[in-house]
């Protein structure tokens, strides 16, 4: 029996990248594939009635959660959601209880399941010892939508040991490790994202909410393409950046990377560089498997959820996986790679979640244009080096995992405080 403590292996980077519908991985994604599943375990129900607590309740109306639990359930049986924004269950922030009612010919019982969402559109069920897919789970056994634990490694100062005795590279880990059908997946998640920005940038108007937040990726694209070299680069990056935000911002099909709100900073980095320098989709891919492979370590050994950490935890990890990806493309060393993921990360250490009207929006999307352009300066400082530095990744790794928790749950996407209070 394994015990409570269990964490197993990374899983697969088919686990992080996940291509869906925004605004929010944890508070749409999430609950919109739990409440999929509850619902092919109770098809014969007569009704449901879901309990959002902590941070999915306080923010949930903003995020959507209601829309996207109830357009879930209500095929099946009419659905009531209360709301529990003061109540926060032990396991983490994003918890939920789904009951399921049968009252036909007299049959008065009841079923409930306690879920979570756990960031990144993860789903676990607290203590128990494996996280749960989305990819549409079948039956009733649980253990059937369980992800397989692909690499022995959970760490990176593990995988760069690794990389330097065998003198590979971290897409190579990947190539090791997953199946022979990830660069198919990846081919997909990179589509996906390039789709994204295109949209984005095609698009004009004002984004859904009270905030009346009108889309500034058109503008900026027309800007930064009529300045001089020196600052249309950076123009440009924001302008991607921007694009992939207002659509998941907007409810569109975006990409977790590693989260929906922080979805903008990694295609806007390789949308970037694919068009300014002319980069093959073959590397693109290996940037986007090394990139994958940060996002993972955090997500195995800390946290991606706003909710339980802040936005250093999305936007932070973010920053990070862009910034080794676009180190892996300008042909940086394992070291040299891991020394800018870790300022990516580093320097986003402390920052909190409060979005103005629990939208994904108000800071959300500006914070990741300026990721964006962060990245890429990890990337040109740590390519000035040797690789070599003081901190490692995994010790900022621990770090923004205690900081997080250190954090008061009021800047933890309750909308409490901070800039959600303006």
């Amino acid at each position: 029996m394994q015990s409570n403590n269990y964490k197993g292996n990374m899983k697969s980077l088919k686990e992080l990248y996940k291509i869906g519908r925004g605004p929010s991985s944890s508070h749409t994604m999430g609950p919109n594939k739990a409440a999929k599943f509850f619902a092919e375990r109770h098809p014969e129900a007569t009704g449901f009635e879901v309990t959002l607590y902590g941070s999915l309740a306080a923010t949930g109306k903003g995020h959507m959660t209601d829309v996207a639990i109830v357009e879930a359930l209500s095929p099946v049986a009419p659905v009531t959601i209360l709301w529990e924004p003061t109540i926060f269950l032990p396991f983490h922030p994003n918890g939920m209880k789904f009951k399921a009612n049968y009252a036909k010919s007299g049959d008065a019982r009841s079923e409930e399941w306690t879920v979570y969402s756990v960031g990144g559109g993860a789903l676990s069920e607290g203590d128990a010892p494996h996280t749960l897919l989305l990819g549409g789970a079948k039956g009733d056994d649980l253990a059937s939508c369980t992800s397989d634990e692909v690499y022995p490694m959970n760490t990176l100062t593990e995988i760069l040991e690794w990389c330097n005795c065998n003198g590979r590279a971290y897409w190579e880990y990947v190539k090791e490790c997953e199946s022979s059908d990830i660069w198919d997946y990846l081919m997909e998640v990179w589509q996906a994202m390039k789709a994204s920005v295109e949209r984005g940038l095609d698009s004009e108007g004002v984004l859904p909410g009270p905030l009346n937040l009108p889309r500034k990726a058109t503008t900026y694209y027309v800007k930064a393409s009529g300045y001089k070299q020196s600052l249309q680069s950076r123009g440009l990056v924001y302008a991607y950046a921007l694009a992939v935000s207002e659509e998941n911002a907007s409810g569109g099909t975006i990409v977790t990377a590693p989260t929906c709100g922080s979805s903008g900073v990694l295609p806007g980095v390789l949308y970037h560089l694919s068009k300014g320098h002319q980069f093959s989709d073959t590397r693109i891919l290996h940037a986007l498997a090394t990139a994958g492979i940060f996002g993972n370590v955090v997500k195995q050994n800390a946290s991606i959820s706003g909710a339980d950490v802040g936005c250093q935890g999305e936007v932070g990890v973010a920053c990070a996986m862009a910034s080794a990806a676009a180190c892996q493309l300008f042909g940086g060393s394992p070291s040299q790679i891991e020394y800018a993921a870790e300022m990516g990360l580093e320097h986003h250490l402390g920052m909190t979640c409060d979005p103005m009207c629990g939208l994904v929006q108000i800071p959300c999307i500006e914070r990741n244009a300026f990721a964006a352009t962060r990245a890429l300066d990890s990337n040109l400082y740590a390519a000035f080096s040797d690789g070599k530095h003081r901190v490692s990744f995994d010790q900022v790794v621990r770090v923004m995992k205690q900081t997080g928790h250190d954090l008061p749950s009021l800047y933890k996407e309750t909308a409490e405080g901070g800039l959600a209070k303006i």
